[in-house]
């Protein structure tokens, strides 16, 4: 091994460490290892930030925002309302719910479809008296498994066509991976249904512990000083509300009463913990008239605290006015609120929107709202004017999780599946390269209003697309110095001894498992360039062991860090970190078993 392939696995090693403990977001994480690279002499400053203009990480952008033209036309949302009708027994349910996310992935950005359906899922799970986690796990496993049937499915993909492209001259058709992903698809949506849910940990409803919270909300309320409820008993309150509502918590003089008894007196000043589902709450603050702590009405900043006394009452009847309204709204793993508390980002004055509550799947979670610091996955009930809802969740990275009125414009309809189809046509029947198609279908939905240019910039998740162009230079350290066909070598020792097919499936394996730890693109990078170096050495098609990485990339079950669908139905599902490995493990292996004799007939050894 020579001094500078000691430095590049050096830099690789340091970089898989800080992505697998999380020492700073995955996309400034990349910058750093390029950078140590670059100052280490190893790749050179053209070809560091050459990655930032790669065709593949141009695609992924313009995919990103082709995946948000299709949200825009609102198709999505009516198939998703039209599976309410789904009958009540689990099987067909998981079979049809799983096989729309799935055809979904194919075509859009896997989060979008999978936040589409998730509301979906727990209308149904509700409606048939089911944990709404033996749902969602099965769901975010299949938003994976979708992304194998087209080319622009997964950001994966395209990094193998790219290598393909690098070392054939020709890169992998729009369906080329067709055959593979839907055969893994129908297995594991097949072994979901029939065996995989029993897997699955239940979160009964209605239950104290490990409840599905996604309506379980905690917000803070004030008694006023002209209350009833000032010198009443807890245990007395039912006199004046039948809500359904808990009060976690009583805040009096700095100081917490946690979990208060019946005979506790409430006092005027005390600020309510109180913990609800959005119904109860709303009926609670209508029939006691206490204050909002945090929040305030959008137009009554100005009141003073003893003209305040019936803002709550005031702010539920302005719920149902043309010019408010509320949404519940789940949040996204990149969201701009993650760490931060609702005092910090200061909502009100930054964007014009109340944080009225916020609900998380931990029974210990009891905190005030403006002091809690978001995490992915939880729930959030904001109140704005009518029309700004929209731009602020976009801005704030948050996915819309209560029903919604579907509203389909034709225009919107038909030019934007037309535009997508077409793309879809020209890339399938090489009058374009995906690159460009994909480029251009983006353009086109811009220009026919599908969506604005605002829209589009917003929608190109740009942390990938840091960590993908940063990422592709350390592939171009590892060839430059040998350092993939170093490690090819050693594994390339065994093959006097063990077959190719044997190799194939090391590589798929390696790949998954390196994907459980970081992020897929990143471990279909590096393992990417080591199977084309174990397939040249071995002098067999390196084809087969592209798509497995490919495969590999996609099958991040084992843990919620594994990929962003994993982290977003985390919180939300209210699963523990162990949970994922039940179904996950025995869903991997036979993936892997139904993948590697498609693989050998498609692309020969």
């Amino acid at each position: 091994m020579t001094l500078e392939q000691g430095l590049v696995y050096g830099v690789i090693a340091l970089t898989l460490l800080m992505l697998a403990f999380e020492v700073w977001r995955y996309d400034l994480v990349a910058l750093i290892g390029m950078l140590l690279l670059v100052l280490l002499g190893t790749v050179s400053v053209e070809e560091a930030f050459a990655g930032f203009g790669h065709p593949a990480v141009v695609t992924i952008a313009a995919v990103l925002v082709v995946s948000r033209g299709l949200q825009n036309t609102g198709v999505a949302d009516l198939v998703a309302k039209w599976m309410s009708a789904v009958g009540d027994r689990l099987a067909p349910q998981l079979i049809v719910l799983c096989g729309l996310v799935i055809l979904s992935s194919g075509f859009m950005n896997n989060i979008a479809a999978l936040a589409i359906f998730i509301p979906v899922a727990v209308r149904i799970a509700r409606k048939s008296g089911r944990s709404p986690s033996l749902y969602l796990l099965p769901m975010a496993f299949s938003s994976h498994l979708g992304g194998l049937i087209t080319l622009i499915g997964t950001p994966t993909n395209l990094i193998i066509s790219a290598l393909r492209f690098d070392h054939l001259g020709a890169r992998f058709g729009m369906f080329a991976f067709a055959p593979v992903g839907l055969a893994v698809s129908v297995v594991g949506v097949t072994f979901i249904a029939v065996v995989g849910w029993r897997l699955v940990p239940r979160r009964e409803a209605g239950t104290a512990e490990g409840d599905f919270r996604v309506a379980d909300y905690l917000t803070e309320t004030r008694v006023p000083q002209d209350s009833e409820l000032a010198g009443m008993r807890l245990s007395d309150l039912r006199t004046v509300t039948d809500a359904d509502v808990w009060i976690a918590a009583i805040m009096r003089d700095g100081h917490r009463l946690s979990s208060p008894a019946g005979r506790e007196r409430m006092r005027a000043g005390d600020i309510l913990l109180v913990r609800a589902e959005a119904e109860s709450l709303r009926q609670f603050v209508f029939e006691t008239n206490v204050e909002l702590e945090e929040s305030k009405p959008l137009e009554a900043e100005a009141q003073e605290p003893d003209t305040h006394a019936n803002v709550w009452q005031e702010l539920m009847s302005r719920l149902h006015a043309d010019d408010v309204e509320t949404v519940e709204a789940v949040v996204s793993p990149d969201s701009a609120m993650v760490g931060k508390t609702a005092r910090d980002l200061d909502l009100r004055a930054r964007h014009g929107v109340n944080l009225l509550a916020v609900s998380r799947c931990d029974e210990d979670f009891c905190r005030l709202v403006g002091a809690t610091e978001i995490e992915p996955g939880d729930v959030l009930m904001l109140q704005a004017h009518h029309g700004q809802l929209a731009d602020v969740l976009e801005t704030l990275g948050l996915l819309p999780l209560a029903g919604r009125e579907i509203h389909l414009e034709p225009h919107n309809v038909v030019a934007g599946a037309g535009i997508f189809l077409a793309a879809l046509l020209t890339a399938s029947l090489n009058v374009l390269t995906v690159p460009v198609a994909m480029t251009a279908a983006a353009a086109g939905m811009i220009m026919t209003g599908v969506l604005s240019l605002r829209e589009a910039y917003r929608s190109i998740q740009w942390p990938i697309v840091v960590l993908l162009g940063a990422m592709l230079s350390m592939g171009v350290a590892m060839e430059q110095t040998g350092a993939d066909q170093l490690i090819a070598d050693q594994i390339l020792r065994s093959s006097s001894f063990i077959s190719p097919t044997v190799l194939l499936v090391i590589i798929m394996l390696g790949t998954m498992m390196l994907s459980d730890i970081v992020n897929n693109a990143a471990s279909v990078v590096l393992m990417g360039s080591i199977a084309v170096g174990v397939a040249q050495g071995l002098g067999v098609s390196i084809e087969p062991f592209l798509v497995a990485v490919a495969v590999g990339g996609a099958c991040a079950f084992l843990t919620p860090i594994g990929h962003e669908a994993n982290v977003l139905v985390f919180e939300v599902g209210g699963y523990e970190f162990g949970d994922y490995w039940r179904l996950g493990l025995p869903l991997e292996l036979l993936i892997t078993a139904v993948t590697v004799p498609i693989l050998l007939w498609l692309w020969p050894l």
